[in-house]
């Protein structure tokens, strides 16, 4: 018994490694932009008027996160003049990345959505591309920390991108939730377009604490990638302009999906894909419509603010640190079966909710519980995924794995307004759709189960 608290001693100690820190800041460069074009996005439009629908609809843009692993090869290869010699390869993509943002910020504070909804729309797809770009140079960068066979260390640093995204995206929140309220309280009309200002010194201040996360300096990637154009153009027979080119896009794009069929077998390799697009489904349908219920039920942006932002930031924290001892000792897959059975009973909270009116207290407890649940489930899908990459073509299978499972949460979720529109308003049997949306993922893991080929399940 003694043992056994030891070992989850000795697991929680790992956390205290410096590049912890590192990926804990990384997390957050990837989570922030979600903050706008999520919820800040979302309450926008719901306080200038714009309906359930055009609000859910508006959500498509987030269906470019579920394809950048079609440029991900190429983010891998081309270098940025002037910032990869002056930052590092994978820094030079990610200030790129951020300058794009803060540009787009300072485009939206000049926006009115009533009358350029188009524009805004546009900004906001701008936005989500460039974060979505970023993402994949974020990944890669993370897992550069650590080296291949520290297996305990790069759970850890699973668990610690989460936590990262998770503390951009919920205090990045209470950051814009509170200026927003602020500017508004003082009678600025445009308070929104306001706080984007705001936002664009945070995108600042993050761009600054980037140049701590080291970089390692020597790689041998791009030698490989064109070792294997060699070989690929040697096959082809002859060498010209044509055969460089579909050489190039063999091995850059085809070569990480060939293998990662090749490794799994076709049929279970389906089965991964599908369980990975399916899992968080239920969880997006209720996040994506979430802060527009709080609002229509009667919570102020203050309340959703300390509730849904700041306490629910320290609840992901926690968990999320806890998620990933657990997904350590007890294998990835027990972890996202437990995380999946919460997250259909957490979702009926919110139903209950919705029946029963307003209520701060259990506001509060669907809140955290549904933290709790997050927290879990996305610290042991991280880990999931982290260890089905071959280490040959880790940037690009990670980012094709991240999109397939991102395409279930953004294209089919983005429907959800319509789905509450359809049911004319009736939250509590939205929610218990949602519920029931998490039976399929669970079902394709049981079969699943005994046959994924990763290190610990």
């Amino acid at each position: 018994m003694l043992e056994k608290k030891q070992g989850w001693i000795e697991s929680l100690l790992i956390y205290k490694d410096i590049r912890m820190l590192r990926i804990l800041l990384l997390g957050s460069i990837s989570g922030f932009p979600w903050v706008l074009i999520a919820s800040s996005l979302s309450l926008w439009l719901k306080e200038e008027g714009l309906s359930r629908s055009t609000i859910g609809w508006a959500g498509l843009i987030f269906g470019v996160y579920a394809f950048n692993y079609l440029w991900a090869p190429i983010i891998d290869r081309i270098q940025i003049p002037f910032l990869t010699k002056k930052l590092g390869h994978r820094r030079g993509w990610i200030v790129l990345m951020q300058i794009a943002i803060l540009l787009s910020l300072l485009v939206w504070s000049f926006i009115n959505p009533n009358q350029n909804l188009a524009l805004l729309i546009t900004v906001g797809l701008i936005i989500a591309i460039a974060s979505a770009t970023q993402d994949i140079t974020v990944d890669a960068l993370r897992i550069e920390q650590i080296s291949e066979n520290e297996g305990q260390a790069m759970a850890a640093g699973a668990a610690m991108a989460v936590v990262g995204w998770w503390t951009g995206y919920k205090l990045g929140g209470v950051i814009a939730l509170f200026t927003a309220e602020f500017f508004e309280n003082m009678g600025i009309a445009d308070y929104w377009q306001a706080t984007f200002l705001i936002l664009g010194v945070v995108i600042i201040l993050m761009n600054i604490a980037l140049m701590f996360v080291h970089e390692p300096t020597e790689t041998d990637r791009q030698a490989k990638q064109r070792e294997t154009d060699k070989m690929i153009e040697e096959k082809l027979g002859s060498s010209n302009f044509i055969t460089n080119f579909l050489a190039y896009i063999t091995g850059t794009i085809g070569g990480p999906i060939i293998s990662f069929f090749k490794k799994n077998g076709f049929a279970i390799a389906v089965g991964i894909l599908g369980f990975v697009f399916l899992f968080k489904i239920g969880e997006a349908f209720l996040g994506r419509m979430s802060i527009v219920f709080y609002k229509e039920i009667g919570f102020s942006k203050g309340q959703i603010a300390i509730y849904s932002k700041g306490l629910g930031w320290i609840t992901t924290v926690v968990f999320t640190l806890l998620g990933g001892v657990m997904a350590m000792r007890a294998g990835t897959i027990k972890t996202m079966f437990f995380a999946g059975g919460l997250m259909a009973l957490t979702n009926l909270l919110f139903a209950i909710l919705a029946w029963t009116g307003k209520s701060e207290l259990l506001f509060a407890i669907a809140v955290v519980a549904d933290d709790i649940t997050a927290a879990f489930a996305t610290v042991a899908f991280v880990a999931f995924i982290s260890l089905l990459v071959d280490r040959t073509y880790t940037a690009t299978q990670y980012a094709l794995l991240a999109s397939i499972g991102t395409a279930g949460r953004t294209t089919l979720a983005s429907s959800s307004g319509a789905l509450v529109d359809w049911l004319n308003g009736d939250w509590g049997t939205f929610f218990v759709l949602t519920t029931i949306m998490v039976i399929p993922s669970l079902i394709c893991l049981w079969f699943l189960r005994n046959k994924i080929k990763i290190g610990a399940k």
